[in-house]
């Protein structure tokens, strides 16, 4: 088993980059199958909740400004008209998912804080904090840059102070940071930390790394780590265009069915066709007169649709797939601004 202390700024790079959300997946079932445990000092989690809020506005608005600034410069280049037009409509779609991509990393932190809440809070000790003051003295690692390096030099001797505790029988560490500034090599191989610290790691027992990739790789050797980053996924999210597709076919089936029960009535004598319709024909409940030019447009219309999404796309449904076909419609227009239950064809 391995015991790793996971630095605030991966955590919250995580958070980030949706690309890594399947790590998430990966440490819970390590965590469920007593592969890994997580060192968890005061610090790490004091500092992860003070960002939370930033980073998750950050994801909502960074990626909409962007956006914005990449529309605007397309729009003054110009060029050919119908390239510009290819090109402004899948903006137009990456513009749709930006409220659910940034919307997503608000429910990333919230996953990160449920891991976190399965681990044990270490309290920094007071020698780790003495030990931290005078790494602050000397100006060595992670001080040598002349910055308050303070949270910084708790968090590694916080892990420090945690491998000279009596170890049970195959247990081994590992610190996974993405500060290489104040935690690696300068000059050379980042993977290695900065001399100043070099005493704290070893090739077995401690180990170092600036890859959260890498570190639950060496966690598990037997490399069932990438069947479960094959298993783990995250969902992308559907553009306008696609929407607008889908929802412009199941408009023309529902359309397409309701002109269908309307032919049948006008075949059964139940609705008659009059040249003018008068205000008399338009009384009651239930449709009983069309007009001839209007009926004829029905017509053409059908035919029309008959020729865009073939017969066998249009029916006939059964009771289940209409209302599928008919809440589907619902939802698609409800994504794109209208009131739930809009069905007007």
């Amino acid at each position: 088993m391995f015991k790793i202390l996971i630095d605030t700024c991966v955590w919250l790079d995580v958070a980030k980059d949706r690309s890594q959300l399947p790590l998430l997946d990966v440490i819970d079932e390590m965590i469920r199958l007593d592969m890994l445990t997580l060192i968890l000092p005061r610090v790490v989690l004091d500092e992860f909740k003070r960002n939370k809020e930033r980073v998750a506005q950050e994801g909502r608005k960074s990626m909409s400004a962007h956006f914005r600034l990449v529309k605007d410069a397309v729009s003054k280049v110009g060029g050919e008209k119908k390239r510009l037009e290819t090109v402004l409509s899948h903006l137009d779609d990456v513009n749709q998912k930006i409220p659910l991509i940034g919307g997503a990393t608000a429910d990333t932190l919230d996953r990160i804080e449920e891991l976190m809440g399965r681990a044990e809070i270490i309290e920094p000790p007071e020698s780790a904090i003495l030990k931290a003051a005078k790494r602050a003295v000397q100006k060595r690692a992670p001080f040598h840059h002349n910055k308050n390096s303070m949270a910084d030099a708790i968090i590694i001797e916080t892990y420090a102070q945690c491998l000279l505790q009596k170890p049970s029988k195959g247990i081994r560490f590992a610190f996974v940071t993405h500060n290489k500034t104040d935690f690696s090599v300068e000059q050379g191989n980042h993977k290695l930390p900065h001399p100043d610290l070099a005493n704290i790691f070893s090739p077995i027992k401690s180990l170092y790394f600036i890859s959260l990739s890498e570190a639950l790789r060496r966690v598990d050797p037997k490399h069932q780590i990438d069947y479960m980053l094959d298993l783990s996924w995250t969902e992308e999210p559907r553009g306008r265009t696609e929407i607008s597709e889908a929802g412009h076919l199941l408009w023309n089936q529902i359309w397409y069915n309701r002109h269908w029960n309307r032919r049948c009535r006008v075949e059964d004598g139940s609705i008659r066709i009059v040249d003018v319709e008068t205000d008399a024909d338009r009384k009651g409940p239930r449709e009983r007169t069309v007009q001839r030019n209007i009926w004829e447009g029905a017509l053409a219309a059908a035919k029309r649709v008959e020729e865009e999404f073939g017969k066998e796309n249009l029916g006939p449904w059964t009771d289940f797939e209409w209302g599928m076909i008919n809440g589907k419609l619902s939802a698609l227009n409800w994504v794109m601004g209208e009131e739930w239950d809009m069905l007007d064809t």
